[in-house]
């Protein structure tokens, strides 16, 4: 399994996906080996750990009397976006640029964002299922992958991964800091090497080019993959904005009926493995 970016209304989404899939017979949960990249880190942490995905068919609301965390900051975010837009820059100097703004960002919430994804999660500890979690060296603009023997708790790993600038501010590691794995790559398919048969849910499809993601794949080496994408209807419950939380509902449940159509062609591949 593999779970690319998104956004909140990315992780509504893949978790209707999930949940869909299973009711029509094809339940994700046995899958050998997780991939998670942002968004997808946070479904991919709730299936790996064996809580179903329908915990997540609404945000969670901030507790009574918690502390409000820093507005995001479309200044930060639109810089961002300038930078990986611009065809000029190699990969690798893109991302230094980004993690240099992202630096900036204000981290005195910490506690904060680990208790929310605490509750999302359900789970605090690495699951029995294989997990392997993307994010980014702001410092070095490499890519870090966290697992249970990385030796970094669950929680930070998965916030690291989401940890988009001007959003969420860096995750200080062991003397790094990190921020989304997206900067990388939208889906780190290529951590799946060694599967038979790779499903790849992808709420971006529709949004960036397929160079980068077949390159993964085809370093992936799997037998079959089957990659699920938004379809019309799921984009337009999508929205223009992936970080509109008004859209989580919607997302959620066009990713449920989705799911469910795509059962049936998907349950050869998966029950052959």
């Amino acid at each position: 399994m593999a779970f690319g970016a998104g956004g909140p209304v990315g992780v509504a989404w893949m978790a209707g996906v999930v949940a869909g899939l299973k009711r029509g017979g094809v339940d994700l949960a046995a899958a050998d080996l997780v991939v998670g990249t942002s968004a997808g880190a946070m479904v991919g942490a709730v299936l790996a750990s064996g809580r179903g995905t329908e915990r997540l068919a609404e945000p969670v609301r901030p507790s009574p009397g918690e502390p409000e965390l820093p507005p995001v900051d479309p200044a930060l975010q639109s810089a961002v976006f300038d930078i990986l837009r611009d065809g000029s820059l190699e990969p690798a100097e893109a991302r230094l640029r980004v993690g240099a703004l992202a630096a900036g960002m204000d981290a005195s919430h910490d506690r904060i964002h680990l208790d929310r994804m605490a509750a999302l999660l359900g789970a605090r500890d690495w699951p029995a299922t294989a997990l392997k979690v993307a994010a980014v060296d702001i410092d070095t603009g490499e890519r870090r992958v966290f697992d249970r023997d990385s030796g970094v708790p669950l929680l930070p790993a998965v916030v690291a991964s989401r940890a988009m600038p001007g959003v969420f501010p860096p995750v200080g590691i062991s003397g790094a800091r990190y921020m989304d794995g997206g900067m990388y790559s939208a889906t780190n398919a290529d951590l799946a090497a060694g599967m038979r048969l790779i499903v790849l849910i992808e709420p971006m499809a529709r949004m960036l080019p397929r160079d980068q993601v077949r390159r993964e794949i085809a370093e992936a080496g799997a037998d079959t993959v089957v990659a699920i994408g938004p379809d019309a209807e799921s984009t337009a419950a999508f929205g223009a904005d992936l970080g509109d939380r008004a859209a989580w509902v919607p997302a959620y449940r066009a990713g449920d009926r989705q799911g469910e159509g795509a059962a049936p062609s998907l349950l050869g591949s998966w029950g052959r493995v």
